[in-house]
């Protein structure tokens, strides 16, 4: 079932079947984007809400006038600066966009990937149609469980539910940015970053102005209360002063920068040096965090600048 040849995954893909593919955020369970059938069975293998969008992963800027109705210039300065990379754009959809991706809004969530194995993924699928090829691919786990930055984690999530001999797990190596993409929105009034991720707030607004008091009931990936959540509890202080360390119900494992100590008896499930690092363990720390079957996870998160907003937000969403 795991492969690391991309030939097989876009195989696998063009029979219509499903394949996980490595990111620079995290795995994607991917299905070609206008079949239908193959969308409901990422849907089913992952238990996901119908209603919940999907994101389609294309090419490049080129491909935006197929999958959005109207494509404003700033969106495709956006493309141009930021794809391939961690950026997904939410954009009016156009007419033959399946209401299954969309969760039935009149939107659609776009992106292209910087991974290279998904890149050739791509290539090759449109190498064999005139139309633009996209890939619908949420996070390739258990809806709302904690996102997967290996292929093993993508196994050990999805194997029982994926079928031998067709569907396959496409072996990119661990994910370099560790948190999903981020997500922004087009409204009437400007852009507005639904979802924080691996590109930053600072990075967008050297591109484009961005309006947070522009309301929006666009739902998109990624944003219910509880989400990204290991079996352990989740404690989010901003330092352990913040808390009792010896009222922890134990066992206890430790998620912070290096230079935190670690109480005596709990484990350290990593010791980044800096806020990237950071992103790129968090999920892996807390998978291991089940894996060691602790009771409680402390997770002392880095300040909110830069990529650290986007971790704040995983941690919260898990700790809910």
């Amino acid at each position: 079932m795991i492969s690391i040849d991309p030939v097989v995954a876009a195989t696998a893909l063009g029979a219509g079947d499903l394949a996980a593919l490595p990111t620079e955020t995290v795995y994607g369970l991917g299905g070609l984007a206008s079949s239908e059938s193959a969308i409901a069975r990422i849907f089913e293998v992952k238990g996901r809400p119908r209603t919940h969008p999907v994101i389609v992963h294309v090419e490049g800027p080129q491909d935006l006038q197929h999958w959005a109705c109207e494509v404003p210039a700033s969106a495709l300065a956006l493309a141009q600066e930021f794809w391939p990379g961690p950026l997904t754009l939410v954009l009016a959809s156009a007419d033959n966009v399946p209401g299954a991706i969309t969760g039935g809004q009149p939107t659609v969530a776009i992106r292209a990937p910087a991974h290279p194995l998904f890149r050739e993924v791509l290539r090759l699928l449109n190498d064999d149609t005139s139309a633009p090829v996209g890939i619908a691919a949420p996070s390739a786990n258990r809806f709302g469980h904690v996102s997967p930055t290996t292929a093993s984690d993508v196994e050990h999530e999805l194997g029982d539910r994926l079928r031998p001999g067709r569907d396959v797990i496409l072996d990119g190596g661990r994910c370099v940015v560790g948190v999903e993409s981020t997500i922004v929105i087009w409204t009437e009034r400007g852009w507005r970053i639904a979802r924080e991720g691996g590109i930053t707030r600072e990075q967008l607004g050297r591109t484009v102005e961005l309006r947070d008091d522009s309301p929006t009931a666009i739902r998109v990936p990624g944003t219910i209360a509880s989400h990204y959540s290991p079996r352990a509890r989740v404690l989010v202080p901003e330092s352990l002063s913040e808390i009792d360390v010896d009222q922890v119900p134990g066992p206890v494992g430790l998620l912070a920068l290096a230079d935190v100590p670690d109480p005596m008896g709990w484990v350290r499930l990593a010791a980044p040096v800096s806020t990237e690092e950071y992103a790129r363990a968090l999920f892996s720390a807390l998978r291991r965090a089940d894996e060691l079957a602790l009771a409680t996870v402390v997770a002392i998160p880095p300040t909110s600048a830069g990529l650290g907003a986007a971790i704040r937000d995983r941690l919260d969403r898990a700790a809910f």
